[in-house]
């Protein structure tokens, strides 16, 4: 313990963690998507979409061996101490790199710094808000308690979606997690040592692709049921089965 203590005191330290945690909710991200993307799928039984059979799942993982959505909220634990560390230590290195710089230059030339480094802070900042919206829109239904069915995914989103103000604030979420992603994923491969001059190139395109394909493939789903190409739900909901 006096370790991770100590580790998390350093300047080095703070940066190996809020690369190990970017890694942490990159991995969620995918798997996100993933899941996301499930709502193309044919339904694999009459009436019963793929991807509220997969929101089902989700809740059952681990049984019976665990209670339900054991799994689950263990899962969720995980992910909010690495949303919890990752934005702390980002915070302290910012004020660090402010205080190492107590007086400001009459004039900021960005050589090299691209505008998504320079607007991480806010890019991140917008992505909490956003988080948190999301959550009381699709996991809790507090946001719209007429609207929101527990357990009908598709439905959800059939709704939500069907309404161009929702889906244009989910697209411009999308443009700023591509902001963020754009210098994070590739900050991530530097604080983990994975940057050389001999690779640099490709793990700059494979962060650039990261911060494309991810976005694209969450703004897939809103854009597909706000042009109709997603038909109607049906009224069957999967037992035991909530929001995402």
């Amino acid at each position: 313990m006096t370790r991770i203590l100590a580790l998390h005191r350093s300047l080095l330290g703070k940066k190996v963690i809020v690369a190990v945690t970017g890694a942490m909710l990159l991995a969620f991200l995918l798997l996100h998507v993933a899941g996301n993307l499930k709502a193309f799928l044919p339904d694999p039984s009459p009436g019963i979409p793929d991807i509220d059979l997969y929101s089902h799942w989700l809740r059952s993982m681990g049984e019976p061996l665990l209670p339900s959505s054991f799994a689950l909220w263990a899962v969720r634990i995980v992910l909010l101490l690495a949303l919890v560390l990752h934005v702390e230590c980002v915070l302290q290195l910012a004020v660090r790199n402010r205080r190492a710089r107590p007086v400001r230059y009459d004039r900021v030339e960005h050589a090299e710094a691209t505008a998504s480094a320079r607007w991480m802070l806010y890019t991140g900042a917008l992505l909490l808000l956003f988080v948190v919206i999301h959550l009381l829109h699709f996991t809790t239904g507090s946001l719209d308690p007429d609207g929101f069915v527990r357990g009908a995914v598709y439905a959800n989103l059939h709704h939500a979606f069907g309404r161009w103000p929702v889906v244009l604030f989910y697209l411009g979420a999308l443009v700023v997690l591509t902001l963020h992603l754009s210098h994070g994923a590739w900050s991530l491969f530097q604080s983990l040592g994975l940057d050389n001059p001999d690779r640099n190139r490709a793990l700059r395109r494979t962060a650039l692709a990261i911060a494309i394909a991810i976005p694209l493939g969450f703004a897939a789903v809103p854009l597909a049921f706000s042009t109709g190409l997603m038909k109607p739900p049906q009224s069957h909901v999967v037992s035991s089965g909530g929001a995402r």
